[in-house]
């Protein structure tokens, strides 16, 4: 049995060594930081970098495409690009509801996405894998459509997207 001691700093009676107290400290503190892990705070998971924002250009720069702008408004931008890796189109958009509504109308047509903050980059699911590893993101799949390796379905030269 331990005895009890003076605590200096508040004059209250206690033991010299808490060492239950500082185990459930330690325990409060894993399990906050487990709650952060497993609710996404933080890191976008293992191996996966924090999602990048910034302009076309530079997403589009970050990895190692030259964009060929197709369309551009005031809602939002939108290019193709290739890399190494291949191809994809990337749509940056000046509003989060502007994005939503792109990404439900896009749904339509199937694929493969890779969404950020305001921004969408649409390939196959070996590119979008490609394309997480350089700029985080989430990645968001729709089974309607042709066949999802194909980021521009039927030729049209819009990506089924039609500027949406």
């Amino acid at each position: 049995m331990r005895r009890p001691t003076q605590d200096p700093g508040n004059g209250r009676g206690g033991t010299a060594d808490r060492p239950g107290r500082r185990r459930a400290r330690s325990a409060a503190v894993s399990a906050v930081a487990l709650l952060a892990a497993l609710t996404g705070c933080g890191d976008d998971g293992p191996g996966i970098p924090r999602t990048a924002t910034g302009t076309l250009e530079e997403l589009a720069a970050e990895v190692g495409c030259a964009p060929e702008t197709r369309a551009a408004t005031d809602e939002l931008r939108q290019a193709d690009c290739r890399t190494g890796d291949g191809r994809f189109v990337l749509a940056t958009f000046t509003t989060d509801r502007g994005q939503r509504e792109w990404l439900n109308g896009a749904k339509d047509y199937g694929g493969t996405y890779l969404v950020g903050r305001r921004w969408v980059a649409v390939a196959g699911p070996e590119m979008v894998g490609a394309l997480r590893a350089e700029l985080g993101g989430d990645v968001e799949r729709s089974a309607h459509g042709t066949d999802p390796q194909d980021p521009d379905p039927g030729g049209t030269g819009t990506s089924g997207h039609g500027g949406h």
